[in-house]
């Protein structure tokens, strides 16, 4: 929770400039202070391009940032994290999702991206190691992508890792997401009921998620609007080259995929659900096109894996972190 300032000058009265900017310094200071959550973790807020991103954070050392996807927040981290004993752990929420704030923006790939690299520059983020589910594993590849010198390692699971084509999905995928691109059709399916949320953790997931943990998820959206941001990333699927400016971010980021020998990558994989993206095909073409690349099979789950095999996936994470020496100090 932000802390409110008031000033020491009487209203009354001529403020200096110099008062104001220290005003403002004091302002930055404390943006970046927070309270535990019911882990422990510190919850921080950064205030960004006219609004203000929300973290988890605990540790210290080798920055590892843990990005969430759609319609997910930090809250997917709660029992990886604990999982992972070195390093300085933040989970942000993305723009618009979770603790952080709803600006009037369209909420596309490209404005997250935006988002998260001020927040990335506010923080002084440097030599990081990046996991991402989802959405989040996505932008973790454009970030890191874009910023090769700071990246140590790259973790994923779950995640859009090239584009696809309609005929790649299901008949009832296909269904679905014709329904969420077709205009009036999506905003009943997002909008005016909470029924993506509540579907992505009963039906995304082999069991369905503790009433608690599904009233976390529903929080951030009591309002028609307030989901803008969900619809907007259903509706950004890459298939058959559209949205195009997506398609060749994510050829982009492909490329460097398959050239960065020297950054050690970590792919997560499950079985036994349909509404897995990641499967046996997705994978074997991940093994060829991407480099330096570690695969390590992490039981039975649902797209929503975090919440299916949490265990698993921080082990998973922990080993390649320890194999690969990416959280020790003389790394670079």
């Amino acid at each position: 929770m932000r802390r409110r300032f008031r000033s020491a000058t009487p209203r009354s009265e001529p403020v200096s400039r110099r008062t104001l900017l220290l005003g403002a310094a004091a302002g930055l200071t404390l943006a970046s202070c927070g309270s535990p959550d019911k882990k422990g973790r510190q919850v921080k807020t950064t205030d960004i391009l006219g609004a203000h991103l929300s973290h988890t954070e605990t540790g210290a050392g080798t920055p590892l940032v843990f990005l969430h996807g759609n319609p997910s927040s930090s809250h997917m981290w709660r029992e990886i994290l604990p999982h992972l004993t070195d390093g300085r752990l933040l989970a942000p929420d993305l723009i618009g999702m979770g603790r952080s704030a709803k600006p009037d923006i369209d909420y596309t790939f490209a404005d997250h991206a935006r988002y998260l690299d001020a927040w990335f520059d506010a923080l002084d983020l440097d030599h990081v190691v990046l996991v991402g589910h989802d959405w989040g594993g996505a932008l973790a590849c454009d970030w890191a992508a874009r910023h090769p010198d700071k990246v140590r390692g790259l973790a994923f699971f779950e995640t859009i890792v090239k584009p696809m084509a309609w005929a790649d999905l299901s008949p009832q995928a296909r269904t679905r997401s014709e329904s969420l691109r077709t205009p009036g059709v999506g905003e009943q399916m997002v909008l005016e009921q909470d029924l993506f949320i509540r579907q992505a953790f009963t039906g995304g997931v082999l069991d369905p998620v503790a009433d608690t943990d599904l009233r976390t998820y529903l929080a951030p959206y009591p309002t028609p609007d307030s989901r803008r941001p969900l619809l907007a990333w259903a509706r950004q699927m890459p298939l058959d080259g559209d949205p195009a400016e997506l398609v060749t971010r994510i050829e982009t980021f492909d490329r460097w995929l398959a050239i960065s020998t020297d950054t050690p990558k970590l792919l997560m994989t499950f079985e036994g659900s349909p509404t897995l993206l990641i499967d046996e095909t997705m994978t074997a073409w991940c093994r060829h096109h991407i480099a330096a690349l570690d695969v390590v099979p992490c039981g039975q789950a649902g797209h929503h894996a975090a919440e299916d095999r949490p265990d698993e996936i921080g082990a998973a994470i922990a080993d390649w972190l320890r194999r690969h020496t990416l959280t020790a100090p003389e790394y670079r």
